[in-house]
């Protein structure tokens, strides 16, 4: 698959079959591609918490807070939540900030979840003192960035944007509509 087509295909999903289970070493497999990604004077300060049982996932779950703009929805409902779980976190003893390490090491772990056949969604909205106590994080790491992943059961359709309304949306059908740009009102000349 070419970048671009790759690049296309992997959406924010956020619903998944949640029967279709992700081996541990899929998940290391992806975190191997953060690995060798970019990082800011090569300070290669994070590091990732895997969880791929029913029983961690569904302690994880309530501490994710799901798509902003759909106010009606809740999240994910039973048989369609995260089969696995990739927590970023900073090592505040390697680095005093993370600068976008944390974005470039997801995309290239969500990358490679969609050329594996999965999906996922990055998350930054987290009740992180709620997932800490869950998960006994010590203080010594930021809690940066969430991955939820599995196999994703919805459509998404990237739409033209109209009247600058930059919010996605669901249809009647649960299609997930996220509205673009257009590459034109992107590039600026000066």
């Amino acid at each position: 698959m070419k970048l671009k087509d790759l690049v296309i295909k992997t959406r924010s999903y956020r619903r998944f079959d949640e029967s279709s289970r992700i081996e541990y070493r899929t998940l290391e497999d992806l975190v191997d591609l953060a690995r060798l990604s970019a990082s800011g004077a090569n300070r290669q300060p994070l590091k990732f918490l895997l969880y791929n049982s029913p029983g961690d996932c569904a302690r994880i779950f309530p501490s994710v807070v799901w798509a902003a703009y759909l106010k009606e929805w809740d999240g994910p409902m039973t048989g369609e939540q995260p089969a696995a779980y990739i927590i970023i976190l900073g090592d505040k003893s390697l680095a005093e900030g993370f600068g976008v390490d944390h974005g470039i090491a997801a995309q290239s772990m969500m990358l490679g979840a969609t050329e594996a056949g999965l999906g996922g969604c990055m998350i930054a909205s987290i009740r992180r003192d709620m997932l800490r106590k869950e998960l006994s994080i010590p203080d010594r790491f930021e809690i940066l960035l969430i991955l939820a992943l599995g196999k994703p059961v919805e459509n998404v359709i990237i739409d033209n944007i109209k009247d600058d309304d930059v919010k996605y949306w669901r249809d009647d059908k649960k299609n997930h509509h996220v509205p673009k740009r257009s590459l034109r009102d992107l590039i600026i000349r000066l």
